[in-house]
Protein backbone atom coordinates (compact mmCIF):
# COMPACT_ATOMS: atom_id res chain seq x y z
CA UNK A 1 0.00 0.00 0.00
CA UNK A 2 3.08 2.46 0.44
CA UNK A 3 4.18 2.36 -3.22
CA UNK A 4 0.22 3.14 -3.86
CA UNK A 5 -0.28 6.40 -1.95
CA UNK A 6 3.52 7.34 -3.48
CA UNK A 7 2.28 7.53 -6.92
CA UNK A 8 -0.26 10.21 -7.11
CA UNK A 9 1.95 12.62 -5.88
CA UNK A 10 4.65 11.07 -7.72
CA UNK A 11 1.97 11.79 -10.55
CA UNK A 12 1.42 15.67 -9.79
CA UNK A 13 5.16 15.96 -9.74
CA UNK A 14 5.27 15.13 -13.56
CA UNK A 15 1.85 17.10 -14.19
CA UNK A 16 4.04 19.61 -12.33
CA UNK A 17 6.97 19.24 -14.76
CA UNK A 18 4.60 19.17 -17.81
CA UNK A 19 3.40 22.92 -16.89
CA UNK A 20 7.07 24.07 -16.39
CA UNK A 21 7.56 23.16 -20.12
CA UNK A 22 3.77 24.71 -21.26
CA UNK A 23 5.77 27.76 -19.77
CA UNK A 24 8.14 27.94 -22.40
CA UNK A 25 6.07 28.32 -25.66
CA UNK A 26 3.33 30.26 -24.35
CA UNK A 27 5.49 33.06 -23.16
CA UNK A 28 7.68 32.89 -25.68
CA UNK A 29 5.40 32.93 -28.23
CA UNK A 30 3.42 35.67 -26.79
CA UNK A 31 7.01 37.54 -26.95
CA UNK A 32 7.87 36.52 -30.51
CA UNK A 33 4.01 38.39 -31.19
CA UNK A 34 4.88 41.45 -29.93
CA UNK A 35 4.29 44.27 -32.37
CA UNK A 36 6.31 47.06 -30.11
CA UNK A 37 9.51 45.14 -28.96
CA UNK A 38 10.18 48.36 -26.90
CA UNK A 39 7.68 47.40 -24.65
CA UNK A 40 9.11 44.77 -23.48
CA UNK A 41 11.34 44.45 -20.22
CA UNK A 42 15.19 45.33 -20.68
CA UNK A 43 16.40 45.27 -17.75
CA UNK A 44 19.10 42.48 -16.29
CA UNK A 45 17.35 39.39 -14.31
CA UNK A 46 14.17 39.84 -16.04
CA UNK A 47 11.60 37.53 -14.19
CA UNK A 48 8.44 36.58 -15.20
CA UNK A 49 6.42 38.90 -13.38
CA UNK A 50 7.76 41.46 -15.27
CA UNK A 51 5.62 40.21 -18.35
CA UNK A 52 2.49 40.91 -16.37
CA UNK A 53 0.41 43.68 -18.57
CA UNK A 54 3.45 43.16 -21.81
CA UNK A 55 2.11 39.93 -23.05
CA UNK A 56 -1.40 38.92 -23.29
CA UNK A 57 -2.44 37.21 -19.85
CA UNK A 58 -3.28 34.39 -21.10
CA UNK A 59 0.10 33.93 -22.02
CA UNK A 60 0.87 33.94 -18.52
CA UNK A 61 -1.34 31.70 -17.22
CA UNK A 62 0.54 28.36 -17.20
CA UNK A 63 3.32 30.47 -15.43
CA UNK A 64 0.14 31.36 -13.00
CA UNK A 65 -0.63 28.16 -12.47
CA UNK A 66 2.93 26.34 -12.23
CA UNK A 67 3.56 29.20 -9.18
CA UNK A 68 0.09 27.13 -7.55
CA UNK A 69 1.68 23.67 -8.24
CA UNK A 70 4.19 25.30 -5.48
CA UNK A 71 1.72 26.37 -2.99
CA UNK A 72 -0.82 23.99 -2.01
CA UNK A 73 0.89 20.67 -3.31
CA UNK A 74 3.34 20.80 -0.79
CA UNK A 75 1.11 19.99 1.72
CA UNK A 76 0.03 17.01 0.32
CA UNK A 77 3.58 15.45 -0.79
CA UNK A 78 4.43 15.93 3.17
CA UNK A 79 1.12 13.94 3.83
CA UNK A 80 1.54 11.32 1.59
CA UNK A 81 4.78 10.61 2.55
CA UNK A 82 3.30 11.01 6.68
CA UNK A 83 0.60 8.00 5.32
CA UNK A 84 3.20 6.16 3.80
CA UNK A 85 5.43 5.58 6.31
CA UNK A 86 2.61 5.15 8.83
CA UNK A 87 0.63 2.52 6.37
CA UNK A 88 -2.58 3.73 4.40
CA UNK A 89 -5.61 2.35 4.72
CA UNK A 90 -7.40 2.38 0.33
CA UNK A 91 -9.30 5.40 1.23
CA UNK A 92 -5.94 7.47 2.00
CA UNK A 93 -4.56 6.30 -1.54
CA UNK A 94 -8.23 6.84 -3.52
CA UNK A 95 -8.32 10.68 -1.69
CA UNK A 96 -4.72 10.94 -2.96
CA UNK A 97 -5.87 10.32 -6.27
CA UNK A 98 -8.87 12.46 -6.26
CA UNK A 99 -6.73 15.22 -5.13
CA UNK A 100 -4.25 14.81 -7.83
CA UNK A 101 -7.09 14.94 -10.57
CA UNK A 102 -8.72 17.40 -9.37
CA UNK A 103 -5.42 19.30 -9.45
CA UNK A 104 -4.82 18.48 -12.72
CA UNK A 105 -8.49 19.51 -13.76
CA UNK A 106 -8.03 22.62 -11.95
CA UNK A 107 -4.43 23.42 -13.97
CA UNK A 108 -6.18 22.81 -17.50
CA UNK A 109 -8.62 25.07 -16.37
CA UNK A 110 -6.77 27.69 -15.52
CA UNK A 111 -4.31 27.37 -18.27
CA UNK A 112 -7.04 26.83 -21.08
CA UNK A 113 -10.02 28.61 -19.79
CA UNK A 114 -9.35 30.67 -16.66
CA UNK A 115 -13.17 31.62 -15.29
CA UNK A 116 -12.70 31.71 -11.48
CA UNK A 117 -15.81 30.15 -10.40
CA UNK A 118 -15.06 27.02 -11.49
CA UNK A 119 -11.79 27.50 -10.86
CA UNK A 120 -12.34 27.99 -6.93
CA UNK A 121 -14.54 24.57 -7.19
CA UNK A 122 -12.21 22.41 -8.13
CA UNK A 123 -9.67 24.47 -5.42
CA UNK A 124 -12.28 24.18 -3.02
CA UNK A 125 -12.87 20.46 -4.34
CA UNK A 126 -9.15 19.04 -4.06
CA UNK A 127 -8.53 21.51 -0.62
CA UNK A 128 -11.47 19.16 0.85
CA UNK A 129 -9.65 15.78 -0.24
CA UNK A 130 -6.59 17.27 1.12
CA UNK A 131 -8.17 18.60 4.78
CA UNK A 132 -9.53 14.87 4.83
CA UNK A 133 -5.93 13.05 4.02
CA UNK A 134 -4.10 15.60 6.52
CA UNK A 135 -6.45 14.17 9.41
CA UNK A 136 -6.26 10.98 8.18
CA UNK A 137 -2.49 11.63 9.21
CA UNK A 138 -2.74 13.25 12.35
CA UNK A 139 -5.06 10.13 13.21
CA UNK A 140 -2.82 7.77 12.22
CA UNK A 141 0.47 9.36 14.04
CA UNK A 142 -1.22 10.79 16.87
CA UNK A 143 -3.38 7.49 17.85
CA UNK A 144 -0.22 4.93 17.05
CA UNK A 145 0.36 2.09 19.52
CA UNK A 146 4.16 3.81 20.33
CA UNK A 147 4.86 0.01 22.28
CA UNK A 148 4.55 -1.34 17.95
CA UNK A 149 8.05 -0.45 17.53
Amino acid sequence: MQAQILAPAAMLVVWTLIVMLWIIPSRFGAIARVEDKSTLPRKQGVRGADLEGVIPDKANWPAHNHTHLHEQPTLFYATVLILAVMGPAALDVTLAWIYVGLRIIHSLWQILVNTIPVRFGLFLASSIALIVLAVRAVMATAFADPTAI
